[in-house]
């Protein structure tokens, strides 16, 4: 059983990265919350960690080597997004416009927001974008649980490496 508790922990992060996606996209299109360029940026990071999660465990399956480094590079998502949530509450909500910010010249220059506008599209400025839930900033929300992401990539990783040495 314990052996297994690495690629439980990687479906765990997907599956909340996967929530949190929903939650966004339901607060966007039932709710009418649009969301900024930081907002869009934060859900790229959940939808590539995920992904990292899932192509990790089935390339896991071949070589038990690529799960460890899928939880590497989940727990480097994690701080990633970390940061991006960091700026977006701290710096990019207090500003009138978040046009040519790093989150908003990526997004345009991936071509994301134009491809996939229903998911990725920036239809509000970060200050118009503030929006709370039951007393707390989205954002905030968002930090927690990109921060949660982080300690959990790092459990994943840290006990496949233990459990390799046992």
């Amino acid at each position: 059983m314990s052996t297994d508790l690495p690629s439980r922990i990687l479906h765990l992060i997907a599956l909340l990265c996967v929530a949190a996606l929903t939650f966004a996209l339901v607060s966007q299109h039932v709710f009418d919350m649009q969301p900024c360029a930081w907002c869009v940026l934060q859900r790229l990071v959940f939808v590539a960690t995920a992904l990292t999660c899932w192509v990790g465990l089935l390339a896991g399956r071949i070589v038990a080597g690529l799960r460890r480094l899928a939880a590497l590079l989940v727990a480097g998502l994690g701080i990633a997004g970390t940061v991006a949530a960091w700026y977006q509450y701290s710096v990019a909500a207090k500003m009138f416009s978040c046009d040519m910010t790093f989150a908003d010249r990526f997004m345009v220059d991936s071509g994301l927001d134009a491809n996939v506008p229903w998911l990725f599209g920036i239809f509000a400025s970060c200050m118009d974008a503030r929006v709370d839930l039951l007393g707390i900033e989205y954002a905030l929300w968002s930090l927690s649980l990109f921060l949660a992401i982080t300690v959990l990539g790092l459990a994943a990783l840290l006990l496949r490496a233990h459990q390799t040495r046992a």
